[in-house]
């Protein structure tokens, strides 16, 4: 419970320094991303529990990535993510799962997700802000990426990547576990050389 606590009050402290450093107020924070006023003011007190889609919404708006709300301040040059400590952003009615590892820093972040789906789970993602480039690796299963309402058959050792300003879903297919590393490519932020 206390790692929970713990994790609330540091994403209510990085939302609200991320809206701080926008320059936006809650209520236009809320209108941009969707978010009603009242989920975003408990947000900011730790007394809230986002979903996912919420999480990626903020991030978006707020021109972060996901990790950037999430995670603590890093130590050190090297930073090793064991999968097994991290809680699932994502939970399928079936057992898949999302786990967020990491986000590169610099001027242009990359997020670097883990992901599990079992067959016929997906995942239907809103668009992204423009500029994300989303990744993905199959290491085992198959998969069936919709862009654009285009489905695409994703095998164990191909890689498909694609503009993430279009709606995209994530489908597990055949009769196995799909696993996957996604990577979600950011653009620069505002001030950085392109």
């Amino acid at each position: 419970m206390a790692q929970t606590e713990a994790a609330l009050r540091t994403l209510a402290r990085n939302v609200r320094a991320a809206r701080t450093r926008a320059g936006l107020s809650l209520d236009e924070l809320g209108r941009r991303a969707q978010v009603s006023k009242g989920a975003l003011v408990a947000l900011e007190k730790a007394q809230g529990n986002p979903n996912f889609a919420t999480l990626v919404r903020l991030a978006d708006t707020l021109g972060v990535s996901v990790s950037a709300l999430l995670e603590g301040r890093t130590e050190g040059r090297v930073r090793v993510v064991d999968t097994d400590s991290l809680t699932p952003l994502w939970t399928g009615p079936q057992g898949g799962e999302a786990r967020l590892m990491l986000t590169t820093s610099g001027p242009a972040p990359v997020e670097v997700w883990r992901w599990k789906l079992e067959p016929g789970e997906e995942y239907p993602s809103h668009p992204h802000q423009a500029g994300v480039v989303e990744t993905l690796s199959v290491t085992a299963g198959r998969m069936t990426l919709i862009v654009d309402g285009v489905e695409h058959a994703v095998e164990a050792g191909q890689t498909a990547t694609f503009d993430g300003d279009a709606p995209h879903t994530y489908r597990g297919a055949g009769t196995e576990t799909c696993h996957l590393i996604m990577t979600v490519h950011l653009p620069p932020g505002p001030g950085s050389p392109a």
